[in-house]
């Protein structure tokens, strides 16, 4: 999408990472809740998506940072773009630029239908050709962890990664999309330093297992399965500064509210 799109619409409509999964989102404020040791490591950012208010652009921008969220004028910047609307990388990529965010989140989609290797080899040079185009631009093409059925253990994924051998090639790792096949303590050891950006949200393993693995996710952050310490542990081990952006159900401004205050916990901010 080009410079002279009209912002207001395309906020409206479109994939990106302002207040996120595969939605916008918000640059955030960080924490002055406590000056405990992970403070300044994590960056708060909430899907843009999220803001359930029958309000403006502009507006709904302003009450994410009166809650907790900030960035530029009115307090808000958008950190990165979803391809989701992209036929092409490219696009996404074009996005990203002319929001000032700084990277592009990739799905890499299975082919039930086809070759396991195929698609993999496949996947990997779409992914390939839009390289120069994000060195030109100095985006980063990430890629997450989702539950498709491909890429759902982290070797797999590390090497997925390391074969397309670019700097602007990593990994968005989502805490707690990996709850059902694993430990997130364990991808983020893994994954190291591919992980550029993390999406947050909570897993319910026994919820999950009584009602439906999609029922996981209806679980306030810090009170599933996930051992939250040991994310952070992790995290820490590896040197991760960046953006942490909820992706959980939104609301209003009191729900957006109780968001920012459950990530101040679960990260320790």
């Amino acid at each position: 999408m080009k410079s002279q799109i009209d912002r207001r619409r395309f906020l409206q409509r479109s994939g990106i990472f302002f207040a996120s999964t595969a939605v916008p989102t918000l640059l955030g404020r960080l924490s002055l809740a406590n000056a405990e040791e992970f403070k300044g490591r994590f960056r708060k950012a909430v899907g843009f998506m999220m803001i359930e208010e029958d309000l403006s652009v502009e507006d709904k921008l302003r009450l994410v940072k009166e809650v907790g969220f900030e960035g530029e004028k009115v307090g808000v910047r958008v950190h990165g773009v979803v391809n989701s609307s992209h036929h092409d990388l490219t696009g996404a990529i074009d996005e990203a630029v002319l929001y000032g965010a700084t990277s592009v989140l990739y799905i890499v989609r299975p082919d039930p239908k086809g070759s396991f290797i195929e698609n993999y080899r496949r996947t990997q040079e779409t992914i390939r050709r839009a390289i120069p185009y994000a060195e030109k631009k100095r985006i980063h093409i990430l890629i997450e962890n989702v539950w498709n059925t491909f890429l759902i253990e982290p070797l797999t994924m590390a090497q997925y990664i390391d074969e397309l051998d670019n700097p602007y090639v990593k990994a968005y790792f989502d805490v707690g999309n990996v709850v059902r096949w694993g430990f997130p303590q364990h991808w983020i050891e893994v994954l190291a330093e591919r992980i550029v950006k993390i999406h947050i949200k909570e897993y319910n393993l026994k919820v999950a297992m009584n009602e439906g693995m999609s029922k996981g996710f209806d679980c306030p952050l810090g009170q599933g399965s996930i051992e939250w310490d040991r994310v952070r542990e992790e995290l820490k081990k590896i040197g991760y500064r960046g953006w942490a952006t909820a992706e959980v159900n939104g609301g209003n401004r009191r729900r957006l509210a109780e968001i920012s205050q459950q990530m101040d916990q679960v990260l320790n901010l």
